[in-house]
């Protein structure tokens, strides 16, 4: 139960990033405020989490690579998912997101580790891209458009890759709770130039509130309980309780933020929800209808 309970309490909180980004209302470029939190949020996870001994496994044959392309994908989720929020709003940008992920990590499972996709990711590939064309029909409703949508797909996209990176890492025998601080520190360090570009919004009281919040709040508190949770449970239990995060973000969308999506975007996010349920929920054991006979001992 402590397990679950932190986990769900991750969730809850990655949940809140959308909706925080806009009812705080600072104006920051998103992109501004994605290397503002990742840099806050980095450096707090590599104090409490990095080890001289964790380090060193980074350097391990093949790792290099991966970290990497995990530095990459995480300032490109970063980045494309707070500009899907600014565009589409927090429920339908979450939703095509993480939409998205189970996809990608399936095909990347697929093309990285020969893992053959089940009958259920085929039905959630065909929820997610089905719920996505019916968010970029004209007149969707709400606050969807084409570029908010294509966003929350990259970021989706950025999410599933950093999934496979992470598999990968881990089977070359990296260190992960060394790995992710230094991948949201140098992904952080990498989108930093853009603080000098467009600062308007970040050094106001909202401003600092809005990035300790994401930074402390989402990315740091909510990684270390993630990661004190994930170790305890199945795969299964852990997609289950990820679907947390698109429903806090609805949420708190409809009551705090009056999004109201129209009928056609809110079937397409149903949809891209409908197959993360589908991908992620455990499902039933079959029970043997017979059992089996031992045979006989034979001389």
């Amino acid at each position: 139960m402590r397990a679950v309970a932190s986990v769900l309490v991750a969730a809850v909180l990655w949940g809140t990033v959308g909706p925080a980004q806009l009812w705080a209302g600072t104006g920051a470029h998103p992109v501004s405020l994605g290397a503002a939190r990742m840099l806050l949020g980095g450096t707090v996870l590599a104090v409490l989490m990095v080890r001289p001994a964790g380090l060193r496994t980074l350097r391990l044959p093949g790792a290099p690579r991966w970290v990497a392309v995990s530095v990459l994908v995480t300032a490109a989720f970063q980045v494309c998912f707070l500009q899907a929020v600014e565009r589409s709003g927090a429920a339908l940008a979450t939703a095509v997101a993480f939409g998205t992920v189970p996809v990608v990590s399936g095909v990347c499972g697929r093309l990285l580790s020969g893992e053959r996709p089940s009958r259920r990711w085929a039905w959630g590939t065909v929820c997610a891209v089905a719920g996505i064309g019916l968010l970029l029909l004209p007149g969707g409703g709400g606050r969807a458009d084409v570029l908010g949508v294509v966003y929350g797909m990259v970021a989706g996209a950025s999410f599933g890759v950093y999934i496979a990176a992470t598999k990968q890492l881990g089977a070359h025998g990296v260190d992960l709770n060394a790995a992710a601080p230094v991948s949201v520190l140098c992904a952080g360090i990498l989108v930093s130039p853009y603080l000098l570009l467009a600062p308007e919004g970040l050094f106001t009281a909202r401003g600092f509130a809005l990035v300790g919040w994401l930074g402390l709040g989402t990315t740091a508190l909510g990684y270390l309980l993630f990661t004190r949770g994930v170790g305890g449970l199945s795969a299964a239990t852990v997609g289950t309780l990820s679907l947390t995060e698109p429903l806090v973000a609805t949420v708190l969308g409809v009551a705090l933020l009056g999004e109201r999506p129209g009928p056609p975007a809110a079937a397409g996010a149903a949809l891209l929800l409908g197959g993360l349920v589908a991908v992620s929920v455990p499902g039933r054991l079959r029970r043997p209808t017979e059992t089996p006979r031992p045979e006989p001992v034979r001389n």
